[in-house]
């Protein structure tokens, strides 16, 4: 019994016995069901959260493939657009080329055209000049003759001839 008196001394008895009726009056209340059920609650809010990132992530990751995609159209359409343009300035620059060499051939055509135009008016300016020179010299040659002379051979022989050509 010394035994029985000894422990019904002890605080340590009591604070257990305390504790055990306190744990049995939760337990009849109700609390671990409570407890279980707020932490169910939780849980399941939890899991909610959860299920909600992983449909934004998706979601997410749905648009991030849609952007990639049309990034993909798009550098394909702006090299491709790149390469009209390309070839439509190398078709221009050939086009532009084929006018330039066109417009100096036909430059070199109207130059060459003057060419000779300047070249036949100078031919016949110095065959005028010429003519005219020669005239001025055979009227001096003549009357140089005519003055020296009582008579001119050629007029002399033009005249036999003619007596003859009138028979």
């Amino acid at each position: 019994m010394d035994w029985i008196v000894e422990r019904l001394r002890d605080n340590h008895f009591w604070v257990g016995v305390a504790f055990t009726l306190l744990m049995v009056i939760l337990w009849r209340v109700g609390v671990p069901g409570m407890a279980a059920k707020a932490l169910d609650a939780r849980a399941k809010a939890i899991q909610d959260q959860l299920d909600e990132a992983a449909r934004i992530r998706e979601e997410a990751t749905a648009l991030l493939a849609d952007i990639q995609q049309q990034k993909a159209e798009t550098e394909k359409m702006s090299a491709e657009m790149l390469a009209n343009a390309k070839s439509e300035a190398k078709r221009l620059e050939k086009e532009a080329g084929e006018k330039l060499a066109d417009q100096i051939k036909r430059r070199g055509e109207m130059a060459e055209r003057k060419i000779a135009t300047a070249e036949a008016q100078a031919t016949a300016e110095v065959k005028a000049a010429a003519a005219d020179l020669a005239s001025h010299l055979a009227e001096n040659v003549l009357a140089a003759r005519i003055a020296t002379a009582k008579s001119d051979p050629l007029v002399d022989l033009a005249v036999k001839d003619l007596a003859g050509k009138l028979q």
